[in-house]
């Protein structure tokens, strides 16, 4: 949420700095929103393959990618489509509940879900607040306001890589281990991710 937020506070300076209309900003909106949307579908399919970890570690650091680019937005589309990119690292949220559920144990999977997406919503807040309120000011101070908002996601953007890096070198995919050691060594099934989506679709419950 930090690398999908960052710029979300800072869109009255950039609508100011490209010229450009409330209807386009609205459409950038949409655009960064649409890209989680897509992914989601594509990475619950992705995870009961190959786990939450090595998705989670991709995402984050291939948003982090576009998240340091925002800066280069020349146009309406331009921001749009950067943004559409941004938007796929929203599509974390998946993995978090993946993992998550797979970590614990069924008596207290729901708690631990509800904390994770608490804590996921609530990130988006203090972006706001950090962006918005501390890091922006701060470049302020250092630079016009156009090369301010230009550069300031690059800080986000970092501490996503970092955090996608840090979980593809430490983290496990569940408490037995990770997917790849236990399907070599005979304790898990190979999944197809296209069965799985197959499944998953037409099953009446995932629709209510």
């Amino acid at each position: 949420f930090f690398i999908w937020f960052a710029i979300a506070p800072l869109l009255p300076e950039v609508k100011e700095s490209l010229k450009i209309s409330e209807k386009d900003i609205w459409t950038s909106n949409i655009s960064s929103v649409a890209g989680t949307i897509i992914m989601r579908f594509v990475l619950g399919p992705l995870c009961d393959k190959y786990g939450a970890r090595i998705l989670m570690s991709y995402v984050l650091m291939g948003a982090s990618i576009p998240c340091a680019c925002i800066g280069l937005a020349n146009s309406a589309a331009s921001l749009a489509i950067i943004r559409f990119f941004i938007g796929l690292g929203g599509s974390t949220f998946v993995m978090c509940q993946y993992w998550s559920t797979s970590m614990f144990t069924k008596e207290v999977a729901g708690t631990a879900n509800a904390l994770v997406g608490g804590w996921g919503n609530l990130g988006g807040g203090v972006t706001q607040l950090v962006m918005g309120s501390i890091l922006f000011p701060l470049y302020k101070r250092c630079m016009s306001a156009e090369l301010a908002w230009r550069t300031v996601s690059i800080a986000p953007a970092c501490v996503g890589f970092l955090t996608g890096f840090t979980i593809r070198r430490i983290s496990d995919d569940c408490p037995k281990g990770n997917y790849t050691e236990m399907k070599e060594n005979g304790t898990r099934p190979e999944i197809s991710a296209t069965s799985s989506l197959r499944d998953g679709a037409l099953n009446l419950n995932t629709w209510l």
